[in-house]
C-alpha cells in the first residue's frame, strides 16, 4: 500500500491505470484481486500471449508512454517487459521513515473535512453522522461563488431550465454577419428541443432523432436524464420520482457509511480510493476533495448494489460526464475548473444522486463488460476485428504480420468507452449520439465508432513496426480535436449500408457473418449540418472523410 502512495505522490505526472476487478466469488481466494487487465487473457484462452495487455492509461491525460530501450522489439512480450508500469514495483523503496517525516501522507477518508475558520462559521455543530459517515461542506447560502440564483427550482425540477435560457440581443454592431447566423441556428435548435420538453409527456422518439446530432449545453442535464429512462416522460410524475430516487440515493449512503470507512467492504473500499484521484487529473474540477468524495460515495455504493460484478476500474471513467454534466446545471461559468466545495449540500446531493442512478441505467445495459470473465468485452473485441477484417484489409493484415492482436489495445477502448482516447468534452458529445441510440448505443454502435476510430489512422499505422504500433495506439493524438472531429467519426461510424435488407438478408449473413448481431438502425442522418447532409436527407461524408468512409461501403455493399 505504501508503495501505491508513493507512486501517487512522487510523481508529477498521473500514472497509467490497472484495470482492477474485484472478485467476489465464493470459488476464490477471498483476499485475490483479479485485475481485468489480465483477466480477459484467461477469458479468451490466448495461449499464444505470454503476458497481459498493457493497463489503461490516466483518464484524458494523453501522456506518451516512456521511452523504450534502442534494442529492436519484435513481440508484445518483449514490449510489455520493457515498459512495465506496475504500481507495486517499487513498494520496498519507502521505509517507515518517509511516513514519520510526513515525506509520504496517505490518501484522504471519505470521512475528512478540512478545518473551517470560526470566521466563516467555525463553530462545529457535528453531529452523529458527521463523524461516522460521509462530509459535506457547510451549507452557506451567502457567497456561493458561481452558484445559479435559481438553484431551488432545478433541484426540485429540472423542467425549469427550460424557463432559465436567455439568448444574447444580436446585432451588427456587435456581431459579424457570420457570428450572426451561427448564434440564430443555436437558438432555433434550443427552440427545437424546448417545444419537445415543455410538453406534458415527452415524445421519447423525436427526443431520440433531435439528439443524434448532439445537445445544447443548457438543454443536456435534462435530455439525459429522459434519455436514459431516470426522469419520468410525464411532467406529472417528475417530482414525486426524483425526490424518492434522490431519497434512496441518500439513504443508501448513510447505511454503507454508518461506521465510517472502517465498516467498509476494504478491497473494493481500497481501489476506489486509489483510482479516484487518478481520475481526470489533468482537469481541476476532479482535483478537489469535494469532487473525490463525491465520486467515492457514488463507485462505492454502486459496487455493494451490484455484487455480480463489484467495482471494476475503469467505471470510475464512466461516471465522470454525468457528474459534470449535471453539475452544470447548478453553476454559472466553466464547469471543468469549478470548485464544488462552495455549493449548498442539497446541490450536491442532487448531483450525487442524479449521477448514480444514470450510472446504473448505463451500466444495466453493458454489464456483461464487467461481471467476472467479462463476457461482454470478449465478444465486441471479436467482434471488432471481424469487422476490421472487412473494412480494411491492409491495415488488419499490417498489425497481424507485425503481431499486433485487437485485445491488446482494444480492450481498454470497449472497458472506458473511448474515454482514454478522446476529451471529457468530447465524451459527453459522443454520448448524446449513444444515448439517442437507445438501449444499443453504448454497445453496439460504439463497436462501429471504435472501428471507425481505428481505420482513421490506418495510412500511419501502416508504416510503421510492432513498436511504433504499441506506443501510437496507446497515445492517439486527438488533444487537438473539437464537436467538428467527433461529428466526423460519428459520421463514419454511421454505416448507412448496414440497413440494407440485402445486407441483412441470409445469404449475407452467411457470406459474412459477424460475431454480434447487427443493429436495427434507426436514426436521423447525421449531422445537422449541411455540409455533411444530401437533399435526401441521408449522410453525405465531407472529403476530407470519404477515403476512410469508402472501405465501409466497400465491406458492406448495396
Amino acid at each position: 500500500m505504501r508503495g501505491k502512495w508513493t507512486q501517487q505522490h512522487k510523481q508529477q505526472e498521473p500514472q497509467q491505470q490497472e484495470m482492477m476487478q474485484v472478485d467476489r466469488s465464493e470459488t476464490r481466494d477471498p483476499s485475490k484481486i483479479v485485475g481485468a487487465s489480465y483477466s480477459h487473457a484467461d477469458m479468451l484462452k490466448f495461449e499464444s500471449l505470454s503476458v497481459q495487455p498493457k493497463p489503461p492509461a490516466a483518464s484524458g491525460s494523453h501522456t506518451p508512454p516512456p521511452p523504450l530501450p534502442n534494442g529492436p522489439i519484435k513481440s508484445f512480450s518483449d514490449y510489455m517487459n520493457q515498459t512495465d508500469e506496475d504500481w507495486d514495483a517499487d513498494v520496498g523503496d519507502e521505509t517507515p521513515d518517509d511516513f514519520l517525516q510526513n515525506k509520504l501522507k496517505p490518501p484522504l477518508s471519505i470521512e475528512h473535512q478540512p478545518a473551517v475558520s470560526p470566521k466563516f462559521g467555525g463553530a462545529s455543530n457535528s453531529t452523529d453522522l458527521a463523524s461516522k459517515g460521509p462530509s459535506y461542506p457547510s451549507t452557506r447560502r451567502k457567497d456561493n461563488q458561481g452558484l445559479k440564483p435559481q438553484f431551488e427550482g432545478l433541484v426540485r425540477d429540472p423542467g425549469n431550465s427550460l424557463h432559465m435560457i436567455y439568448h444574447p440581443t444580436l446585432s451588427l454592431d456587435t456581431h459579424t454577419a457570420a457570428e450572426i447566423e451561427r448564434l440564430n441556428a443555436r437558438i432555433k435548435r434550443i427552440n427545437k428541443f424546448k417545444r419537445i420538453l415543455q410538453s406534458s409527456t415527452v415524445d421519447l422518439n423525436e427526443l431520440r432523432e433531435i439528439s443524434w446530432n448532439g445537445i445544447p449545453d443548457e438543454l443536456r442535464p435534462m435530455a439525459w436524464q429522459m434519455l436514459l429512462g431516470y426522469l419520468p416522460a410525464n411532467s406529472d410524475r417528475r417530482v414525486g420520482t426524483l425526490e424518492r430516487k434522490r431519497k434512496e440515493f441518500i439513504d443508501g449512503v448513510k447505511q454503507a457509511f454508518v461506521r465510517g470507512t472502517s465498516g467498509l467492504d476494504q478491497t473494493i473500499w481500497h481501489q476506489i480510493s486509489i483510482d479516484v484521484p487518478r481520475t481526470n487529473p489533468h482537469l481541476p474540477l476532479y482535483g478537489f476533495e469535494t469532487t473525490q468524495r463525491c465520486l467515492e460515495r457514488i463507485l462505492y455504493v454502486w459496487a455493494i448494489r451490484h455484487p455480480a460484478s463489484g467495482y471494476v476500474q475503469g467505471i470510475n471513467d464512466l461516471v465522470t460526464p454525468f457528474f459534470q454534466v449535471f453539475l452544470s446545471a447548478y453553476i454559472d461559468g466553466e464547469v471543468e475548473t469549478f470548485d464544488p466545495s462552495c455549493l449548498p449540500k442539497e446541490v450536491l446531493d442532487v448531483v450525487e444522486a442524479d449521477s448514480f442512478w444514470c450510472l446504473t441505467k448505463l451500466l444495466d445495459g453493458i454489464q456483461d463488460n464487467y461481471i467476472h470473465t467479462q463476457p461482454g468485452i470478449q465478444r465486441q473485441v471479436t467482434a471488432l476485428r471481424d469487422l476490421v477484417q472487412r473494412i480494411d484489409v491492409d491495415l488488419t493484415k499490417h498489425l497481424s504480420e507485425h503481431g499486433v492482436e485487437f485485445i491488446q489495445f482494444s480492450f481498454r477502448w470497449m472497458n472506458c468507452m473511448l474515454m482514454r482516447e478522446v476529451s471529457v468534452k468530447n465524451t459527453i458529445r459522443m454520448w448524446d449520439t449513444y444515448m439517442a441510440e437507445g438501449q444499443s448505443g453504448f454497445s453496439e454502435f460504439h463497436l462501429y465508432v471504435c472501428a471507425a476510430f481505428l481505420v482513421k489512422w490506418s495510412e500511419q499505422l501502416q508504416k510503421m513496426d510492432f513498436q511504433n504500433i504499441m506506443m501510437f495506439l496507446q497515445s492517439i493524438p486527438t488533444q487537438s480535436w473539437g464537436e467538428k472531429e467527433m461529428e466526423i467519426l460519428l459520421s463514419e461510424a454511421y454505416l448507412p449500408s448496414l440497413s440494407s435488407p440485402k445486407l441483412r438478408s441470409a445469404a449475407h449473413e452467411k457470406q459474412f457473418p459477424l460475431a454480434i448481431p447487427l443493429p436495427k438502425l434507426k436514426r436521423p442522418p447525421p449531422p445537422a449540418n449541411p455540409k455533411y447532409t444530401s437533399p435526401k436527407h441521408k449522410p453525405m461524408i465531407c472529403q476530407s472523410i470519404q477515403p476512410s468512409f469508402s472501405f465501409f461501403t466497400a465491406a458492406f455493399p448495396f
